[in-house]
């Protein structure tokens, strides 16, 4: 493997203005992450709060019974006993680990924290918190596979109706290993396809849900880096959060008039704001009759959006003493949970959750928090040799190709291989065959004005053909410069798949599949660091 860097932009305005640590965009936040002293700062501020660290500690072990472990993860456990401090990022629980940028987030912080474990001289764990409170099913039971020319989805066929949490959706063992052994055959056969297909089996055969699924493969795949995982739906850590849950609740109004009041700073300022909030959000969700539904304020009482049922102030806080685990946060408290809970020495965070984090300042405020240090995760993209070879036989640039893809320089290329005299002698012939009919109309209708739509009819029939003989050109033309054109599909696929990074479609298994487990190992040790650019990693 060999790693370049480059400088290509963030997706958003937002976030390119905070990798540069430009104002007005750090003003939204605590910490400016450029400077120095940043993580020295920030470590002197958490030394100042008291952490349930052997509560928490008791409950990541226990959920991570069962999870692939090594010393280096007993290590991290009794570090954080001890006195460590986190580096923290979350995801939701994609089938086979979603897209590529979930490993690229848990690369992040194992990166991250080993970094600045020896830059503080002060022991740091990297924890990855599943999102296994969130329902969206569309969201994660699907990858994406290239199928000849194509990226095509491949769904997991299973269906789920209701609003569960993700933690609740259990899967049918049989067709996990149907759908998964359809995958691994699509990605063709490698001297690595047989282990990983055994491996898979057995995390399948180990688990019966999707996030015990997600957390087995991401243990499989990082146990040896000291990460601990946590999921936010695991009842014991309810029991943890029970008394922030309580403040969460009886402070609704006062959270989310600070998120509000945020937004229109940040609005006043030019830019969107990426959270949908009501002015009666009470950014708590709760569980009933086996679906999540989110609880808005009615004066001192709660209504809960998917049934309209009132619950009263009194009795919602009732059913938090006695059924922790039926409570979960939203986009806005899920933060402020994290840390409540975490030394969070820093944040690792994608576009996206940059410019809500930003939202949040206000928020955290009110509850006597500082939003920690957040810093870009690492965004790389992977270029396979042979891609590479494609790209430059095509005289493509990569950073290019990365940010605005083929479609330009294919459409440059399809103009200088057509032929412009046989299209100007179609058109040239075309226009006198409609001059030449209107005549014959002009003739026609004298004779009867029911000859008019004959006479439009045969036309339409000669242009017709004329449509037909351009496509039929075009078609044998494409054919002939064919391994051209497959080659920019390739470098588009590869690079620019779904006119997106990357990381945002590719999956990790076909990285595993070719090069074997050793992929994630290798990608791990490179020097990368959080410097703002663009990681290529060339295979």
């Amino acid at each position: 493997m060999e790693l370049e860097n480059l400088n290509i932009p963030a997706i958003n305005q937002f976030a390119s203005l905070y990798i540069n640590q430009k104002e007005p965009v750090t003003s939204f936040f605590h910490y400016n992450i450029n400077q120095p002293d940043v993580y020295t700062r920030r470590l002197e501020d958490l030394k100042h709060r008291e952490f349930p660290r052997e509560e928490l500690a008791g409950c990541i072990a226990s959920y991570m019974t069962g999870l692939p472990s090594a010393f280096e993860v007993e290590e991290s456990l009794e570090k954080f006993k001890k006195g460590a401090v986190t580096v923290v990022a979350g995801q939701q629980a994609g089938l086979l680990t979603g897209p590529l940028y979930t490993i690229h987030k848990i690369i992040s912080i194992i990166k991250m924290a080993r970094q600045q474990e020896e830059a503080l001289n002060h022991p740091v764990v990297p924890v990855f918190w599943i999102a296994g409170e969130d329902h969206d099913y569309q969201e994660v039971n699907h990858i994406y596979l290239e199928k000849g020319n194509k990226i095509e989805k491949a769904g997991y066929p299973e269906r789920v109706l209701e609003k569960k949490m993700t933690s609740d959706i259990s899967f049918d063992k049989h067709v996990m290993k149907n759908w998964v052994k359809e995958i691994v055959q699509t990605l063709g056969e490698t001297r690595h396809t047989n282990k990983l297909a055994f491996e898979l089996n057995k995390m399948i055969d180990a688990e019966g849900d999707l996030v015990r699924f997600f957390a087995h493969f991401v243990m499989h795949l990082f146990k040896e880096s000291g990460l601990l995982v946590i999921d936010s739906a695991y009842p014991p850590l309810r029991n943890l959060e029970k008394n922030h849950f309580h403040h969460l609740i009886e402070s609704s109004q006062n959270i989310t008039d600070a998120v509000l009041q945020q937004q229109e700073e940040i609005k006043k300022n030019g830019f969107s704001t990426q959270l949908d909030i009501s002015p009666e959000a009470a950014n708590v969700f709760i569980n009933i009759n086996d679906e999540r539904s989110l609880l808005e304020r009615q004066g001192f009482d709660f209504k809960e959006k998917n049934s309209g049922s009132v619950i009263p102030g009194r009795e919602l806080l009732a059913m938090l003493e006695k059924s922790p685990e039926i409570f979960s946060n939203n986009v806005v408290t899920r933060p402020m949970m994290q840390e409540w809970l975490f030394p969070t020495l820093a944040f690792i965070g994608g576009p996206g959750e940059i410019a809500y984090w930003g939202e949040l300042k206000k928020a955290f405020e009110y509850t006597g928090l500082k939003i920690p240090p957040v810093v870009p995760r690492l965004s790389i993209t992977l270029l396979e040799r042979e891609v590479e070879k494609k790209l430059n036989q095509l005289g493509l640039s990569l950073p290019q190709v990365l940010i605005g893809g083929v479609n330009e320089e294919r459409e440059k290329y399809w103009n200088s291989i057509k032929v412009p005299t046989l299209e100007r002698d179609i058109a040239e012939l075309e226009q006198l065959l409609q001059q030449t009919y209107s005549h014959i109309r002009d003739k026609s209708q004298r004779i009867d004005r029911g000859l008019n739509q004959i006479v439009d009819k045969n036309l339409s029939i000669h242009l017709y053909q004329f449509d037909y003989l351009r496509k039929r050109a075009d078609k044998a033309l494409r054919e002939k410069h064919d391994k051209t054109f497959s080659d920019f599909t390739k470098v588009e696929n590869c690079l620019r798949p779904n006119n997106g990074p990357q990381e945002r479609t590719w999956n990790t298994l076909y990285f595993l599949n070719k090069y074997g487990e050793s992929f994630i190992q290798d990608l791990t040790s490179l020097p990368m660091d959080f410097d703002g650019t663009h990681k290529v990693v060339y295979l």
